[in-house]
């Protein structure tokens, strides 16, 4: 099943695990140690992130690492684009009207 990447960082744990490979590839085992979780939720995790495209893997000998697939997070960053247009509005608009106080 293809989740939605939304779904996918509306998780705080989901959105650590991001923040971390998005310095470099780790194991499962590596990033697990970053969290005061079972390893068996972990990998949950990363399986959910890897369904949305977030995160790729990358097998190396016995070993699979995971990295951030940087394509989709600017999908995510595209979306927010659109509200990032409404709230610089609205601090220009802000920044304006206290101009205007403080003038007179």
């Amino acid at each position: 099943m293809r989740r939605d990447v939304f779904q996918a960082i509306a998780d705080p744990t989901r959105r650590a695990i991001i923040a971390l490979i998005a310095l470099q590839a780790m194991t499962p085992n590596a990033i697990a140690e970053h969290f005061d979780t079972t390893r068996q939720a972990v990998s949950k995790h990363l399986r959910i992130l890897t369904e949305c495209e977030l995160v790729k893997q990358e097998h190396r000998g016995r070993e699979i690492y995971y990295q951030l697939e940087v394509s989709k997070m600017k999908e995510i960053d595209k979306w927010l684009e659109q509200f990032r247009k409404i709230w610089e509005g609205r601090f220009k608009q802000l920044d304006n009207l206290l101009l205007t106080i403080k003038n007179k």
